[in-house]
Formats: structure tokens, sequence, C-alpha cells
């Protein structure tokens, strides 16, 4: 191994990402450094009175085919590759004129900007970065002897470690930069991979990398004994909870951020004014009404013990009428694309909510990326479940056929039955949810879970009837057998919405009828695990 202080006497400076040039340039003038540089870096440098020798005067070999071709050559590669303790090494780099270089600067061509900007394949493909991912690898490779920088925010770090080793950097910094670079080159691989399979329409590739940067290190995870962290997709082009402005509050924790993501996966659904309650990424109460306010009281009365500690989505603008009514309970997180100054003033007294700002969406934006979960030795992708139903999906199986406004109220449910944890059944009535059992190991225990929620909130409520009296039913999945639709006739339900499918369907259909309930099956599927 070298010795483990190298001053730096030479740098290669190759920039498409000029910010932060004048704490370089001060490290340059400050410790002497002979710059090799081309193109534009080497136009900025001599801008800041910087000597700059031009990589192909220093090669004698020109820059060719339209600057594809400049820093690939021995005399750059040898210079960062050459390791000065091997005696070999440094007669053949005497021998070939090599001079060492001690510290690389380089960041890529602008690859995902060029493809975010939706410019031509021939254009995107002139934006992949060649010589940049070679020199920053030959100078990881060897970072026994050299130093590379691959980020302008590691600028002034660089800086830090020269003044306190008297322009030399340690083995251990160049080790922690080598990491960074070959993590950085990773990335920017995965995302041409990733384009390019796209553009071939190769959609399972034999080998796959999913790319990603630091968003936040999490205090910890599900629990306190598990450290975590967020990271920020770049295909993922749809403004989320990661991308969200945070008002008010402390940072958001792990399951914060992932219960607020499928608040804000649920929102997406619905066009008109919606408030969606959720706890443990499973809604415990989500309603649709004209008035905002209307639409949050339903929501809170499906189950109000539940919304205690849980998040809050909106999807329209959080008035102060409608700050006064959240403010009366606990809360973990509101989410809503806007908050009016009188809204967020009294949330201000509650120091611990956290307020997000997020993009204003419906189901029209919703984009078509895939999900993974991990799994011991592996993991499984699929597409995200973007099947949203219309009335044209509705095949009414049953004697009895759903009114106008069950048939709202059906469609609305199986929104919300696509939210909720399998085995999912949705009580709605009114555009409002009135009973939701989830996450059970059979459909029956969840319709009971259901009925019971319901009966809870309407004594809570005060009211003299049950709410599930007149709604109707959605299931995730189909029922296997006819007991689910019996509780959910002795609990008030009048028509009922599931995908069918089961061997069981006609003993189904006929449990319907003779309980003199209407029936639809979608032909679509919501698990959700």
């Amino acid at each position: 191994m070298s010795s483990d202080l190298i001053t730096i006497k030479r740098a290669l400076i190759s920039l498409s990402d000029k910010s932060n040039i004048t704490l370089i340039v001060d490290i340059i003038i400050k410790y002497n450094i002979e710059v090799l540089s081309t193109g534009g870096t080497a136009k900025l440098l001599r801008k800041h009175n910087i000597n700059v020798k031009d990589v192909s005067d220093y090669t004698n070999f020109p820059e060719m085919l339209n600057g594809r071709v400049k820093t690939l050559h021995p005399k750059i590669h040898g210079g960062l590759l050459g390791r000065y303790n091997l005696t070999s090494h440094k007669n053949e780099m005497k021998q070939h004129n090599i001079e060492p270089i001690n510290l690389v600067i380089v960041n890529l061509y602008p690859f995902s900007e060029t493809v975010k900007n939706n410019l031509s394949f021939d254009e995107c493909i002139e934006n992949i970065d060649i010589g940049g991912p070679s020199m920053i690898r030959s100078s990881a490779k060897n970072h026994e002897n050299v130093c590379v920088i691959t980020s302008p925010n590691d600028y002034n770090e660089l800086l830090k470690i020269l003044d306190k080793n008297n322009g030399a950097t340690k083995f251990k910094d160049r080790k922690l930069f080598a990491a960074k670079a070959y993590a950085k080159t990773a990335y920017y691989d995965s995302l041409i991979s990733q384009w390019f399979n796209e553009q071939v329409n190769i959609k399972w590739p034999e080998t796959i990398t999913i790319a990603g940067t630091l968003a936040n290190k999490l205090r910890y995870g599900e629990n306190p004994h598990q450290e975590s962290a967020v990271y920020k997709n770049p295909n993922h082009n749809l403004n989320g909870i990661v991308n969200s402005e945070l008002l008010q509050g402390k940072p958001l924790s792990y399951n914060n951020i992932n219960d607020s993501d499928a608040a804000f996966e649920l929102i997406k659904e619905f066009k008109s004014p919606t408030i969606a309650i959720i706890k443990h990424a499973n809604p415990c109460g989500i309603a649709s009404n004209e008035l905002i306010l209307a639409a949050w009281e339903d929501a809170l009365r499906t189950d109000p013990q539940s919304a205690f500690g849980g998040i809050v989505a909106c999807n329209r603008e959080v008035t102060k009428e409608l700050a006064e009514k959240m403010h009366e309970i606990f809360l973990e997180v509101i989410l809503a694309p806007g908050f009016t100054k009188e809204a967020l003033k009294i949330f201000a007294s509650k120091r611990n909510l956290r307020v997000l700002k997020t993009s204003k969406v419906d189901n029209q934006t919703i984009v078509e990326h895939k999900i993974m979960k991990d799994l011991s030795d592996g993991f499984l992708i699929q597409d995200r479940d973007t099947e949203v139903l219309n009335i044209n999906n509705l095949n009414t199986v049953t004697i009895k056929k759903p009114n106008e406004a069950e048939i709202k109220d059906l469609i609305f449910a199986f929104k919300v039955a696509k939210h909720v944890k399998s085995n999912a059944i949705i009580y709605a009535k009114n555009n409002a949810t009135v009973g939701i059992g989830a996450g059970q190991m059979s459909r029956i225990d969840s319709s009971q879970i259901a009925s019971i929620k319901s009966e809870k909130a309407s004594k809570l409520a005060g009211l003299k009837s049950n709410m599930a009296e007149g709604s109707v039913l959605a299931s995730d999945a189909f029922f296997p057998f006819a007991d689910g639709l019996i509780a959910a006739a002795e609990a008030g339900v009048t028509s009922i919405i599931q995908p069918g499918g089961s061997i069981n369907d006609n003993e189904v259909i006929e449990a319907a009828n003779k309980l003199g309930l209407s029936m639809v099956f979608t032909g679509i599927r919501h698990f959700r695990h």
C-alpha cells in the first residue's frame, strides 16, 4: 500500500455541473496544484485566472469524434491507475512520460435531465457520458494514490481535508470518496439501463438495478432498534410524500412516511372534495362531499377511536374552519395541496403535528411505475395497481338491480377497497365509509368486523340505528362462500360489489337473491398485502 498521505500536485478536472466552482479555484490556488482539463471547464477555470493545461496538449493527441474521445488515453488513465509504490509501474510510467494524477474532480453529463426534458433518442445517447465514468472508476480503483470527487457537495469537505493535512489526503478519506464514486457511476448506469430497456420494450430484463438518491436519514425504522432512511427514485416523476413540503412539525418518521404515502395514494383516486383518515397504512374513514367540512365529519364518524393519532389526507385546501375541526383530535400528520394562513396558525399550537403540503393530484395523474417487496433471498417487482373502476365494468348478476344511488356508493366503496389490506370489506353510504374490515385471515371475519365497527361508531355518534342500514358493501376479492353476504345482510347492506370468479359464484348469487340483495361483479381484483 502507498503512503497514507498523498500530496496533491496534479488534478484532472472535468465538470458538467459547474456549481461551487469558486471552491475548486480556492483549492487550486492555495495548494498550487497543476490542472489538466478540457472544453468548457478549462475555459471557466481560465476566467478565474487558473493556468490550465489542455488534456489534448498533455496527451499530444487531439479531441476527436465530436468530443467523444478526449480523456480516453494511456497518459490519462496511466496517470490515474499507476501505483507509485510499485517499481514496475514507476518505470513504465517514466518510460512513456506519464505523470501521476493525484486528484480527479469529475461529474457526469446530465443524462437524466436530458430524458426528463423529452429530448430525442439521439440527444439522449449523446448525453451518455463515457470518459467521465471511466476516469471516476480508474481513480476510485486506485484510491490508494488518487482522490476522486464526484459531487460539488464534497468540495468543501475536500478543502477541510487538505487544510488539515497541509495539502495532502489520507487513505481513509480517499477510500470514502472512492465508495461514493462507485455509487455515483452505478446510479448513473442504472438510469441509462432503465431508460434503454424502456426504449426497446424490455419490461423484465435478466438483470435489474434500482436507482435512488438519499432524501433523509430517519431517526429509526418501524421500531427503535431498526435503522432506516428514505430515498428519492428519479423515475418517479409524480410528486408525493418524499417531495412534499413540511410546513410544520418534526421530520417524518419511517411509519409517518409509510402511512402518509398510503393516504396520498388513496386520496389520488378521487376528484371530488375528499377526506381520508389512515391508521397503520389502512383507511379508517373516507368520505367525499362537495362541502369539505361535511366530508371531514363523515370520514371521522366511521371510526373516531382509530382516527386518534392517525394521518389525514385532504385533496382540497385546508381552511380555517376545517383546521378548527381537525384541531379537536390528536393527529400525527395532515397532508393537503394547500393550507390557508389561518389554518396554519391554528395548527401551530400543536408543535408535534406534521403539516405537509403535497402536489394537487387526482386519478388522472396516476403514474405507471413499479413497486417492490423485499424477500429473504431476492425481491418481488410488480406493476402498481392503477386499474380504475367505472360504470362500464359493472355486471349485475342478481335479480334485483342496484339503483343509481347504490351504484355511486358501490363505485366509491370499491375504490376504497383497493387501498385496504386484504381481506378487505367496506361498508359505504352516501359517498362515505360506515364500516371497514381489514387484514383478516378470512373474509367473513372482515365482514363481521366492519359491521361491529359500524355499530360502535353509530353508538358513539348517538344514532338510534346502525349506520350500516341501507349501505353497500365492497369486497376486494370474491366471496368464496355465502357466509360473508349473510353477515352483510344482517348488518343492513342492500347491495354488494365484488370481483366474482369463485367456483361458488352461483351459490353466492343464489344467496344474494334469497336475501333480496343486488350484487354486481367487476372482474377486477384488488388484493393488497
